[in-house]
């Protein structure tokens, strides 16, 4: 999960004075505490990582819900390519002088 300094600012504001950082995210002045805000970050983050930058909108009580209609595909719902990547292919060893390398 990466943290970006927009995230820090608010991990400080939540620190100094929790009921801004819960408006700042929410648009509503709440005063839950520490807990709360620091909840709301952190589903914010989440939310940023699932749906990407600005893909997402707070829709109340620590839902964010994508802005586009639909999730973005994760490795369970992406296809499968087959031999993609460094499984299931064999690639033969390397020939030097005329004998294999191995």
């Amino acid at each position: 999960m990466r943290v970006k300094g927009g995230d820090i600012v608010l991990i400080i504001v939540a620190i100094l004075f929790p009921p801004l950082a819960v408006f700042l995210m929410t648009a509503l002045l709440s005063n839950q505490g520490h807990i709360h805000a620091f909840w709301l970050i952190y589903k914010k983050m989440k939310a940023e990582e699932t749906y990407g930058p600005g893909g997402y909108k707070y829709t109340g009580s620590g839902v964010y819900a994508p802005v586009y209609g639909t999730a973005p595909a994760t490795a369970a719902t992406a296809p499968q390519v087959e031999n993609y990547g460094t499984t299931g292919a064999t690639v033969p060893p390397p020939v030097v002088d005329g004998k294999t390398a191995y």
